[in-house]
């Protein structure tokens, strides 16, 4: 365990709602967090993002526009074992990688975080432009109160793993996984 836990918001400012995670990250900056919460606008900077990675880190959250064929606005939370990601995903733009290409590389170069999840907004515009839509500007709220309740959850999980550990003397791990995979549609 690294104690860390990483919150990186993506997409690009210049392709309408694909700014989700940018606007999401931002807004979680401006709130304070425990030691070990690093919050991380990595817009088109997939590469970078990986690189990130590769020093490890509990609980990884990547913010993103995601279709899933949900109404525009709709926030889901999906988890994420990037063992389950195709590991022949093509990486050929390393400014625009999918949230599936982030995993392949970073599966690729050795790397594995511990718990993965992607909060995702299904969003109304990808095309050509600056500013979010009107739905996808109302779900940031949303976002970034899902965003809280992950972490706060994962601060009582931590704090029972060290209460367990300490009248048990021993470490233990568990917890199911949401076997929704995550799909880019971008």
């Amino acid at each position: 365990m690294t104690g860390r836990t990483l919150v990186a918001g993506v997409g690009n400012v210049f392709q309408g709602d694909d700014a989700f995670g940018v606007e999401a990250a931002r807004l979680l900056a401006q709130r304070p967090w425990p030691d070990g919460v690093e919050i991380a606008d990595f817009g088109i900077r997939g590469v970078h993002l990986v690189y990130e990675l590769l020093n490890g880190c509990d609980l990884f959250v990547l913010v993103d526009a995601a279709q899933r064929g949900c109404p525009p606005g709709t926030v889901t939370v999906l988890e994420v074992d990037p063992a389950d990601v195709a590991p022949g995903a093509a990486i050929m733009d390393a400014h625009d990688l999918t949230p599936d290409a982030i995993f392949a590389m970073l599966a690729a170069m050795g790397g594995h975080p511990g718990r993965c999840l992607v909060v995702a907004c299904e969003p109304a515009d990808l095309g050509a432009g600056m500013g979010l839509s009107d739905q996808v500007r109302a779900a940031l709220p949303h976002a970034v109160s899902t965003v809280e309740e992950i972490l706060r959850q994962q601060r009582q999980k931590e704090g029972a793993q060290h209460a367990g550990q300490a009248s048990q003397g021993g470490d233990h791990s568990g917890g199911a996984r949401d076997s929704d995979r995550f799909a880019a549609g971008r």
